[in-house]
């Protein structure tokens, strides 16, 4: 009997992990499986999974990784005597205005950080700096918007569903796009997390980072069987719903969500059970802090690494409430800045530190990025203004060439004079880093194949490892 079945053992596992979708080949996969993943990878992947950690307001440039001695030379003088003033978003414009914390030199690569991020700057010689980025719009709403979907209209995809919908999953338990809400949603709220027109199946699924993670994650049935004899008989009602109506997005992203909701009911609990990590790793992070937002985004951090162990794709994590308007510092920027700095520098250092640690930064892309920086000049007396002419974003590890800078704004910090750097351009790396072509990874809308990119868009190639 062994002699005879010997040879059709490797086509039951062949046909087990066909059906797995961290390993089946998208072109074998049914249509009614592209919810899991689509075309897969364009060519070999530096990365496989994604942690963008989103600045919501808007950093300053010349106050974090952009210095400009400039700015102390000239502290204090009208800038409408060195160069022209740009429309700002309140026209309030005072006279230049120095940084209040001063650069120093790190790792290696001589990274210039400010005093504000001493844990990342630890971290230096792991980070690619783009001083060059511009955004299209100066106002919030739109330029999250922006940032997040390629887009400044609302209701387009995220970066997020895009990669979700291009790549998958390699969990069976989790969401393929997660946002860990430290407690500010941006403006311009949850669409920009959400699938747009891709298929609803594909949106960010929002966690909070305590307690339970997500609502209604414990089956209130008294036994097993009965919350699966539920679940059968909705499984029953939507096949006929399906057989009567035909194919529908949302019936068939409900039912979807369904099957993965029960599978999330054993997954989130291990996930959430950071009593598992070590008291060292608690004290690296931050979770122990004094400071309540750093005790936010260190259990944040820690989550996110926790995610992509689980083979979540894309993790998002938005910024904690630190008792003022994110870091859209219109006034007060010292304090301003200082503790939004303070609640997220000790986590992010110590996420870069351990990912590399345990092997997962070569394979994790950290995107560090705000919707747009702040003006060189003053907004009244202590403030900045919103800037889209030219501010600074940060990669590490997934494939991107560490200790690098690329770009710079001109000697104000005001506007991008070489390599500028879009948006789309920033996007377009993001998904060459994890394998996919970003002129190839299209859905057909509207009468035209949409893609994340639009019409444009090209690959950073002076950030990329093997540059």
């Amino acid at each position: 009997m062994l002699n005879r079945c010997a040879s059709g053992f490797g086509a039951v596992a062949l046909a087990a992990l066909a059906n797995d979708r961290a390993y089946a080949d998208p072109a074998t996969k049914a249509a009614e499986q592209l919810g899991q993943a689509n075309h897969g990878v364009h060519h070999k992947p530096t990365a496989k999974n994604v942690i963008f950690l989103y600045m919501d307001g808007g950093p300053s440039q010349v106050d974090t990784f952009d210095p400009k001695p400039m700015l102390d030379k000239y502290n204090g003088k009208d800038p409408g005597g060195f160069f022209k003033v740009e429309a700002t978003q309140f026209n309030n414009n005072g006279k230049v205005l120095a940084s209040p914390w001063k650069f120093n030199q790190y790792g290696e690569s001589g990274l210039p950080v400010s005093d504000l991020f001493p844990h990342i700057a630890s971290s230096a010689d792991d980070l690619a700096v783009i001083r060059s980025m511009v955004s299209e719009f100066p106002e919030h709403t739109f330029a999250n918007y922006f940032l997040h979907t390629g887009s400044g209209l609302q209701g387009r995809p995220s970066m997020g569903a895009w990669v979700n919908y291009g790549l998958g999953s390699e969990s069976q338990e989790l969401p393929g796009f997660v946002v860990v809400n430290g407690g500010l949603i941006p403006p311009g709220g949850l669409d920009c997390f959400g699938s747009g027109f891709l298929p609803a199946s594909f949106q960010g699924s929002v966690f909070k980072p305590s307690g339970s993670a997500v609502a209604n994650i414990s089956p209130t049935e008294s036994t097993l069987q009965r919350q699966a004899s539920k679940l059968e008989l909705m499984r029953k009602l939507d096949a006929v719903a399906l057989a009567q109506y035909g194919r529908h997005d949302s019936l068939e992203s409900a039912i979807l969500n369904y099957e993965l909701a029960y599978q999330m009911q054993m997954a989130v609990p291990d996930l959430m059970a950071l009593d598992q990590e070590t008291q060292a790793t608690h004290s690296m992070y931050g979770t122990d802090a004094e400071y309540g937002p750093t005790k936010t985004y260190a259990s944040q951090c820690l989550i996110a690494r926790r995610l992509i162990e689980r083979g979540v794709r894309f993790v998002e994590l938005t910024c904690p409430s630190a008792g003022h308007d994110r870091w859209d510092q219109h006034a007060n920027l010292k304090k301003g800045h200082e503790d939004n700095a303070r609640a997220v520098d000790q986590p992010i250092g110590a996420l870069l530190k351990d990912l590399k640690q345990r092997g997962l930064l070569d394979e994790t892309l950290v995107v560090w990025a705000g919707e747009f920086g702040r003006t060189p000049f003053a907004q009244g007396a202590d403030g900045r203004d919103h800037n889209p002419f030219g501010f600074t974003v940060w990669m590490a590890g997934g494939g991107v060439k560490p200790g690098t800078v690329y770009g710079a704004t001109d000697e104000w910090g005001y506007k991008a004079i070489e390599n500028r750097t879009e948006i789309h351009d920033l996007h377009a790396t993001m998904l060459h880093l994890l394998g996919v072509d970003h002129t190839r990874s299209t859905f057909r809308f509207g009468g035209r194949d949409m893609r994340l990119t639009d019409v444009k868009g090209h690959v950073i190639d002076g950030i990329l490892r093997s540059s």
